[in-house]
């Protein structure tokens, strides 16, 4: 039965960690990632599912390696903190234009790089958590 108890609040964990990540990612856009959704903007629907698919991987990956909730939530804070330094390096690696306003205006290019970026750091920093 506890296996069960466990199971079920580390899966809630999870769930709580992953939203709370796309909250913090969203509150980062100057502009509405919803609005722009519902309006069809495939740059930021690539950006933002980036971000879905990074925090995802990271999460995976520390709760597969540490059997305390507590351990994995600070692995994932780890992991975190490096998606956002990502982004704020891509940003200042790209001197000629905001990559927001790109995003806003549906550079897809810019959208997939940056989805790029994130699942690439995702992956880098995974294989780091212990």
């Amino acid at each position: 039965m506890m296996i069960v108890v466990n199971l079920i609040v580390s899966v809630l964990v999870i769930i709580f960690l992953q939203l709370l990540g796309m909250v913090i990612f969203i509150c980062m856009t100057p502009f509405n990632d919803m609005e722009e959704l519902k309006k069809g903007n495939v740059a930021v629907a690539l950006a933002l599912g980036g971000k879905f698919m990074s925090t995802a991987i990271i999460l995976g990956v520390a709760a597969y390696t540490n059997t305390l909730i507590w351990f994995m939530m600070l692995w994932f804070a780890v992991g975190y903190v490096c998606l956002i330094a990502a982004y704020w390096i891509f940003e200042l690696l790209t001197p000629g234009f905001r990559v927001s306003e790109h995003l806003q205006k549906g550079n897809v290019a810019v959208g997939m790089m940056l989805c790029m970026v994130f699942i690439g750091t995702a992956f880098a920093v995974s294989s780091l958590i212990i």
